[in-house]
């Protein structure tokens, strides 16, 4: 999903993943050293001046946003350690507050980081990037209200990228596409790096793709591509594309790109769907590998761990998984994940409420629509599935 793609991540997005919104580039091949002056790094700077608890804070971001880049955990686990030595030099500081919001966020403990960003707004209402992230603890808790009022103060703060995207997911969680397609716009036109350009119109594409229009997604994935090739995410856009419209073999050749770039469970998940498509069987080992990595880097995922149990492993472990995320983060996804779950492991009747629940708002997505659809027919209830919709690439259609 946008918030975390990388949020996710989702999820990206889901991620998310946990997505915060921010985007570190790679940065451009240097001139000869001669013809530059030297930069002091901010881990120099730190070894020169250890007292400076922005900087701390600083460096801790950066490595949340690494750990979302690279897709390596273990970037968590220094971003922990440089925010211990912010906080013993500063608690009370929003930088310091915010950066610890964010490590919770992209650990999945929307709750904790709900409640530090609400402390970093509290020593500075003037902070934007407070707000960011209590929008998205806020969109995965399932408070839609208190995420717009977190995206309407960014956007009162600080209109740019990261606002308007945050925006645009809001207006897409209740179903108004045109609005948030509006503000992917706005976003698009304020980008002025390549990351951010390619971030927007990789965004664009998704909007695309979840309402079927493959030409136009796939031209927003290469005109991502042209403005920073390194994007990943639009690669796999890329990848997607090519599934859902048949071309099989370009698409697991854009996955096997994809993966070795980075290896995050929903580009596995996707490669191995597309892999049964094309009559090969998955290989689930790296994905199992990530998984133990996360866990041990502290990463709660059991939002993807019940969406995979439920289309490709134990119904009744996809029951555990998605009612311990439903339990801490009520969004509407986790609702859907436990819907489906249920549904597998039987349980129709169980399940239609949180399938309910998860199409309440008027969001537009097609792996929602379709799963509400299946449960109600599992209950002999008239329901209209979309028959364009492939229920075999589930993990495509998912938000990231």
């Amino acid at each position: 999903m946008r918030a975390f793609a990388i949020f996710a991540g989702v999820a990206l997005i889901g991620a998310m993943l946990f997505t915060i919104f921010s985007f570190t580039a790679t940065p451009a091949a240097p001139s000869p050293a001669a013809e530059q002056p030297s930069r002091e790094t901010l881990q120099e700077r730190l070894k020169r001046v250890p007292g400076d608890h922005r900087g701390w804070a600083e460096l801790a971001s950066q490595y949340v946003d690494q750990a979302r880049v690279t897709g390596d955990p273990s970037f968590y686990g220094k971003a922990e350690g440089a925010l211990a030595t912010a906080a013993k030099l500063n608690a009370g500081d929003d930088a310091v507050l915010t950066s610890q919001a964010a490590l919770a966020a992209g650990r999945h403990e929307f709750t904790e980081a709900a409640r530090l960003a609400g402390r970093a707004i509290d020593a500075n209402p003037y902070g934007a990037a407070a707000y960011g992230v209590l929008a998205d603890a806020k969109t995965q808790l399932g408070d839609l209200r208190g995420a717009q009022r977190a995206v309407d103060e960014m956007l009162g703060l600080r209109p740019g990228v990261a606002a308007f995207a945050r925006a645009s997911y809001a207006a897409e969680l209740r179903g108004d596409t045109d609005k948030a397609r509006e503000y992917l716009e706005y976003a698009h036109n304020d980008a002025f790096t390549p990351a951010d350009q390619a971030y927007a119109r990789y965004y664009l594409g998704e909007l695309a793709l979840h309402a079927g229009d493959l030409k136009t997604a796939a031209d927003w994935y290469a005109k991502a591509l042209r403005a920073y090739p390194a994007y990943t995410p639009a690669l796999a856009g890329q990848a997607r594309t090519a599934a859902l419209g048949g071309d099989l073999n370009e698409a697991l050749d854009l996955y096997d790109t994809v993966v070795k770039r980075l290896p995050l469970p929903q580009y596995l998940i996707e490669q191995g769907e597309t892999r049964i498509k094309a009559g090969q069987p998955a290989d689930w080992t790296l994905l199992q590998a990530q998984r133990k990595l996360f866990a041990a880097a502290g990463v709660r995922d059991d939002l993807t761990w019940a969406e995979f149990e439920a289309d490709h492993g134990d119904p009744a472990a996809a029951v555990r998984h998605a009612r311990a995320e439903y339990d801490r983060n009520r969004s509407l996804v986790a609702a859907d994940a436990l819907a489906w779950a249920l549904l597998k492991a039987g349980k129709p009747a169980e399940a239609l409420p949180y399938a309910k629940e998860a199409t309440a708002t008027g969001w537009r997505n097609p792996l929602l629509s379709y799963h509400r659809a299946v449960i109600e027919q599992a209950l002999g209830r008239p329901a209209r599935v979309d028959p364009t919709f492939d229920p075999t690439l589930p993990a495509l259609a998912r938000f990231s």
